[in-house]
């Protein structure tokens, strides 16, 4: 291929120097807002102390409204959408971007909210392995009309080294477990506040139990598509979500705008934490 346009991204290999623009990154972050990731390049930047107080960082793929992408010193940080289409487009020309730059040893973490599952509300969730609506590991796709299972399993050591940075940072309780990705916010998550809802508040309860008792401790839309492609790429990936409220106890998010703030700013204190340890900067 000649040329390589990252459509989504406006950027391609005859209009970017991808190895002079992108060649030191190590670290890729990425969420589903665009303001949360351009909030997490400013902390970041600030952690590493690569960045003045009130600095901006302009929006690298400027050229497009579908994604937004910040960089500052050897972390990237990428906006994804919501939903398995919309973080799985953005990922493969993510790694396509990683290989034409020529980076090597990348680690790419998810940050993002959830629901949890037996959780206090403000809990942090490392993947082990996300799992379908049916609680299987694994990512199912059609491709050229056959239907396609991929593992969807992360990197055990990664998970590892992440809860032992929120040990040492000790601010927020934090566990390991398996996230459960679904193809909807409503039905599919077992809420009785969509606009359609056909089953009962006791085959809910029944459901989400089911799901703890196989091991899953929070609810998201993008970690198996996620988890499928960082492992066919060979990449280093783990997922780290706040909870923003147990769904045994409900089904609205319900707390208060300055609580949610302050959730959300979890998963980027430990994930700061985790590559400022990497860089020998803790």
């Amino acid at each position: 291929m000649k040329d390589d346009i990252l459509y989504h991204f406006a950027l391609g290999t005859s209009t970017h120097d991808f190895p002079a623009l992108f060649g030191d990154v190590k670290f890729v972050c990425v969420g589903g807002s665009a303001s949360r990731m351009k909030a997490f390049i400013t902390y970041i930047a600030e952690e590493l102390g690569l960045g003045s107080v009130g600095a901006d960082y302009p929006n690298i793929c400027a050229g497009t409204d579908r994604y937004a992408m910040y960089k500052v010193g050897p972390v990237l940080s990428v906006s994804h959408g919501m939903g398995i289409p919309s973080i799985a487009i953005m990922l493969h020309e993510l790694i396509k971007l990683l290989y034409h730059s020529k980076c090597s040893n990348v680690t790419i973490i998810r940050i993002g909210t959830s629901g949890g599952i037996g959780l206090e509300p403000g809990s942090v969730v490392i993947t082990s392995q996300s799992v379908d609506a049916t609680f299987k590991p694994q990512f199912e796709q059609v491709i050229l009309g056959k239907t396609v299972i991929r593992s969807t399993n992360l990197d055990d050591q990664l998970a590892k080294e992440l809860m032992q940075c929120s040990k040492e940072i000790h601010q927020f309780n934090t566990v390991i477990g398996n996230t459960m990705c679904t193809l909807d916010f409503y039905e599919g998550q077992a809420r009785l506040d969509g606009a359609i809802c056909l089953y009962t508040e006791e085959e809910k309860m029944q459901y989400l139990k089911a799901a703890y008792d196989a091991g899953v401790r929070n609810i998201e839309m993008e970690s198996s598509v996620f988890a499928a492609i960082c492992n066919l790429s060979g990449v280093r990936a783990a997922v780290v979500c706040v909870t923003l409220l147990n769904r045994l106890e409900g089904d609205q998010i319900s707390s208060s705008h300055d609580v949610l703030v302050e959730y959300q700013q979890r998963p980027l204190k430990l994930v700061g934490h985790f590559i400022k340890k990497c860089l020998g900067k803790v």
